[in-house]
């Protein structure tokens, strides 16, 4: 309790000391003013202290100033303010005037409390040796004498030392109580950082599908090739050789796109991509690293937008991991324009495992598909397994 109380009153002499240059200009702007010489001893001149706060108010408007009192609040006051988010290139209004109401505030409050503390402090010292001096004194303008007279007043002084101590502590807790209010984030701030937030979790979102989809087809395309060279490497040495080059293949992919992403995430969204995105221009690429026989029915792609053709590959994509894992036997892809719509199929006969106990995969289909406001279906079709995606090549808004 006490070093608390230590600490608020300390930021309350802060205050005064910052008002200190505030009350020098005004008293000699007040001196000019009446003509007469200027006392900067500063003496108690109640009329400049109530014309300098509006100064005050001016200045906070201006002056950078939130940080310094945010610092002096949750060290001095021990205030709970929360960190407003980063600082735009332009202040808000709605900034500045909170900032201007507690840069004011804790000047004004806290060059009472410190010049209470200068006059009141030295007063009790002066009062609590008076009863052991054994001589008359003036006190005030009155005649104190050695005896009761004396004791009285320095019982005087105690009492008004416990005023201040009590003043200091009311006056921290009021500074305490309202820092949080004034100094934390305004309601535009908080929602800037809202929508900074979800542009971020977006983002991550993303990253965390394209990890998803890359490295998850490129390890079951590793899977079934390290398999398929297991099972003919002592009678067919060719074909394990084969088999062996996809697997170093789709692994370096791999990993070159897990540093990819990796990267991204630890520099931040902003971070300009180092290698580009898949596209269907690159599907010829992908159905030649996934290791399967593939049946290709691609029409002409060269009308598709681009950010509906980076979402078709890696739709495209994580329907092969499915084809691969879960079925058997070689696999149909057509891909081609209809109208005004992109139509996807990937189908694989023989199903093995149910598709939908894959993990994300289908789930993330479904996101990347709603996001481009298409349809997509995902279920047994006879003996195997279909994917049908139908993606707008233009909004619908």
């Amino acid at each position: 309790m006490r070093r608390t109380l230590f600490r608020r009153w300390t930021c309350l002499i802060l205050g005064g000391a910052l008002l200190m240059p505030y009350m020098m200009i005004g008293v000699l702007v007040s001196a000019v003013w009446q003509g007469e010489q200027a006392n900067l001893l500063l003496p108690v001149q109640v009329g400049v202290f109530a014309a300098v706060l509006p100064v005050v108010a001016v200045t906070g408007l201006f002056l950078p100033v939130r940080g310094l009192e945010i610092s002096a609040a949750q060290g001095l006051l021990g205030a709970r303010v929360e960190a407003p988010p980063r600082q735009p290139e332009r202040r808000s209004w709605q900034e500045r005037r909170r900032t201007a109401a507690w840069f004011t505030l804790h000047l004004a409050v806290g060059g009472v409390v410190s010049g209470f503390t200068l006059a009141i402090v030295p007063f009790t010292v002066y009062t609590l040796v008076l009863p052991f001096t054994g001589r008359t004194a003036e006190v005030l303008g009155f005649t104190v004498t050695p005896g009761w007279a004396a004791a009285l007043w320095a019982l005087a002084g105690l009492a008004l030392l416990a005023t201040l101590v009590a003043t200091a502590a009311g006056a921290g807790a009021l500074l305490a109580r309202l820092a949080p209010v004034l100094l934390g984030p305004t309601p535009s701030e908080r929602l800037a950082a809202a929508e900074e937030h979800a542009r971020t979790l977006a983002e991550r979102n993303r990253l965390a599908r394209e990890l998803h989809d890359s490295v998850g087809h490129a390890l079951s395309v590793v899977t079934l090739q390290a398999a398929a060279a297991g099972r003919v490497l002592d009678r067919d040495p060719a074909t394990a050789r084969t088999a062996l080059a996809a697997i170093e293949e789709s692994a370096r992919a791999a990993l070159d796109e897990l540093d990819h992403v990796l990267g991204l995430l630890r520099h931040g969204a902003e971070t300009e991509r180092r290698s580009p995105a898949g596209t269907l221009a690159d599907l010829g690429e992908l159905v030649a690293a996934s290791g399967v026989q593939v049946r290709q029915e691609v029409g002409d792609l060269s009308g598709v937008p681009a950010a509906v053709s980076r979402e078709a590959y890696r739709i495209l994509q994580e329907a092969l991991t499915n084809a691969i894992k879960h079925g058997r036997g070689p696999v149909r892809l057509s891909a081609a324009v209809h109208g005004d719509d992109l139509r996807l199929e990937v189908t694989n006969p023989g199903g093995g495992n149910d598709a939908r106990s894959g993990g994300r995969g289908v789930a993330g289909m479904r996101e990347r598909v709603r996001l481009l406001r298409g349809d997509l279906e995902a279920g047994p079709a006879g003996a195997g397994w279909t994917v049908t995606v139908r993606l707008p090549l233009r909004s619908a808004s």
